[in-house]
């Protein structure tokens, strides 16, 4: 089964064409833009394809990084996904970004996905040694999430590991990988089942930006 599996939840843009039937990871594209996905998404994904000898046609499934990550990321990479699922009528499944970089996790040892939310908080999820989910996905103060790690004796991972192991005064708290990894993405998305209802993006917290109540202009009523 050949899938095309999107990444934009952070400052990468990134796609990747994957095989499952044995040949794995065929071709990927990954653009540092910070900003901007919605203008790089889809060169990226075509140069993923033609690198990978592909077209639209021969895509039997779609993936995309659900998040959490930068609001505005999230809804280009999943809306775009979406689009693209129903002009090509293949499934799209969601993979978190916490899955998708305990792939890359030490084998057999608890781990701690922290992902730096800004404003002085990380997104947490706790994985056991079977790299099975420990607990549900929030969001918190590095300090509560190095509480966390230490009590479970897990691993650090993700882009906010340095923000939890800088937290409290505990040598064994060791960030590993950083980032999320576009093949994990893509080896995910081929695996999983095919879900009901499509895909959403996952917010731990509201938006950074809200409407500015303040300029709001009321409506007049016009009578005739």
């Amino acid at each position: 089964m050949i899938t095309l599996a999107v990444d934009t939840s952070a400052g990468d843009c990134a796609a990747c064409v994957y095989d499952s039937s044995g040949r794995g990871e065929i071709a990927r594209s990954v653009e540092r833009i910070g900003r901007g996905h919605a203008e790089r998404l889809f060169p990226v994904i075509a140069h993923a394809l033609q690198e990978a000898g592909v077209v639209y046609g021969d895509l039997q499934r779609l993936g995309v990084c659900i998040g959490p990550g930068s609001f505005t990321g999230l809804r280009v990479g999943v809306s775009a996904m979406r689009g693209l699922s129903l002009a090509l009528g293949i499934p799209l499944v969601g993979v978190t970004a916490f899955d998708a970089l305990m792939v890359r996790a030490q084998p057999g040892k608890p781990a701690l996905i922290a992902l730096d939310a800004r404003r002085g908080e990380v997104y947490a999820q706790l994985f056991d040694a079977k790299h099975r989910p420990a607990g549900d996905p929030a969001a918190m103060p590095p300090e509560a999430a190095a509480d966390i790690a230490v009590e479970a004796g897990a691993l650090l991972l993700g882009s906010g590991a340095a923000l939890v192991a800088g937290a409290q005064d505990a040598p064994d708290l060791s960030p590993g990988v950083s980032t999320v990894d576009i093949g994990a993405v893509a080896e995910l998305a081929a695996e999983m089942e095919n879900p009901a209802d499509s895909p959403k993006p996952l917010y731990l917290r509201a938006a950074d930006a809200k409407p500015q109540a303040g300029f709001a202009v009321s409506r007049r009523e016009i009578r005739p």
